[in-house]
């Protein structure tokens, strides 16, 4: 028995509007799944630089000039502006450069950061004040719950903070030396 015309055109229709329901939700659904899940870095190589976007609250870490991983971060609880002196809360602003892992450090892994530069010194020096020192890119704090620190909530008194997994990834890959420039 042959379908008619109509029949072909309806059973058409309505192929064509699963397509148009089913692909966008599909693909809406794949997009969901990839932003919330955090992706490993690919490649268990170094990476080179890190640049820290204070205003997007954005940790980038590259490999020889390509992004290979963004992290969300918080900042000191005052995050606006550069840091001028010991407890101004402030994270600080220019280029440094990691120049140590800290096992030592009140939060889960540290790397620190060689703040204060020379012209922060200098700046502080003129002002009469401590510039203040042990900025650091860390986890959170030892034996802290994990839902008191909420993503989008600057907590540090002038560090970078990730939550403890990210940390970890970020310090197995992260040499003394690597490269940071901390912009506002």
């Amino acid at each position: 028995m042959k379908e008619s015309s109509a029949e072909k055109r309806s059973s058409g229709m309505r192929r064509f509007r699963f397509f148009l329901i089913f692909f966008p939700l599909a693909a809406l659904i794949a997009i969901v799944l990839t932003r919330s899940r955090s992706r490993p870095i690919a490649s268990p190589e170094p990476i080179d630089r890190i640049v820290i976007e204070k205003s997007q609250r954005t940790l980038i870490a590259f490999r020889r000039g390509t992004e290979v991983k963004r992290y969300r971060i918080a900042l000191g609880q005052n995050p606006v502006g550069a840091k001028e002196r010991e407890g101004d809360m402030k994270t600080p602003e220019g280029y440094y450069m990691i120049d140590a892992h800290k096992p030592d450090s009140d939060y889960h892994r540290a790397l620190h950061i060689s703040y204060p530069s020379s012209a922060d010194s200098a700046r502080a020096a003129e002002s009469g004040v401590d510039p203040g020192s042990d900025i650091e890119i860390h986890g959170l704090p030892n034996d802290a719950d994990p839902a008191k620190f909420p993503p989008g909530r600057d907590w540090t008194a002038g560090c970078i903070a990730l939550t403890n997994d990210q940390i970890d990834e970020l310090s197995s890959l992260t040499p003394i030396g690597t490269t940071v420039e901390i912009a506002p």
